[in-house]
């Protein structure tokens, strides 16, 4: 499962590797408001949400309801301060979830051995589900490689440590409503995030303008087939087999 924001879609968008990731995956799930828009406007007359699925959210809300059911929960991403901070906040709301295991890889490309040493863990703790917060496309990447290697549930879930652990400052509810989460962030991080807000926002923009002159007119002839771009509806593999 992938947290996708307009920064996913615009990276993949460029990235056919990153692409081909999230084709793949089972389920992904709109995190942020400017993606429900796009898929409103290019899928209208369909069933698509109203709302985001926030990755925070989500994450609180599956810790919660498997609170005494037996559910084997893995932390795989960050920083070993915001891991800890992390575990202490998770541990705190809900005593009764089972945290089975955590890793903090190193900030480099992983060797082989270490990839499988990082599986092997995840594999002897028994998880059930793996949350990744690893950064995109890096943590798209990770998540797909261990649903395919492990029986386990993995999720990309974005920047879900940092805000749970309050390691970074959440936008208000105004704010990701509106569709400006982005410029809250980029308030708070416009050294590290200006690039991806000014390139990234644009492609993604561009990507929904380039799906939406491409959607045939009613009594139209289909135009030739295109690569989606940025503005793809996210669905499920089980939808689009439809």
């Amino acid at each position: 499962m992938h947290l996708c924001n307009a920064y996913t879609l615009a990276l993949g968008d460029r990235d056919p590797a990153l692409r081909r990731t999230l084709r793949s995956a089972f389920l992904n799930l709109a995190d942020g408001q400017p993606v429900v828009w796009a898929n409103q406007l290019l899928h209208r007359g369909t069933a698509l949400p109203r709302r985001r699925v926030y990755g925070p959210d989500l994450m609180l809300d599956v810790f919660s309801m498997s609170q005494g059911t037996g559910l084997r929960h893995y932390l795989l991403g960050s920083t070993p301060e915001v891991l800890a901070a992390l575990q202490r906040e998770l541990r705190r709301r809900f005593p009764r979830a089972v945290l089975a295991g955590t890793c903090s890889p190193p900030f480099r490309s992983l060797t082989s051995q270490e990839l499988r040493e990082q599986e092997d863990d995840i594999r002897a703790v028994g998880a059930d589900i793996v949350w990744v917060g690893l950064g995109t496309p890096l943590q798209d990447h990770r998540a797909a490689e261990l649903s395919a290697a492990l029986p386990v549930v993995s999720v990309a879930v974005g920047a879900a440590f940092d805000f749970i652990a309050g390691s970074k400052r959440q936008a208000p509810p105004w704010m990701q409503n509106g569709g400006l989460e982005w410029l809250f962030r980029l308030g708070c991080e416009p050294r590290r995030l200006w690039r991806r807000y000014l390139f990234g926002n644009a492609r993604f923009v561009g990507g929904v303008v380039r799906q939406a002159a491409l959607r045939t007119p009613p009594g139209a002839s289909a135009p030739p087939a295109r690569p989606p771009a940025a503005g793809t509806a996210l669905v499920s593999r089980r939808e689009r087999a439809r």
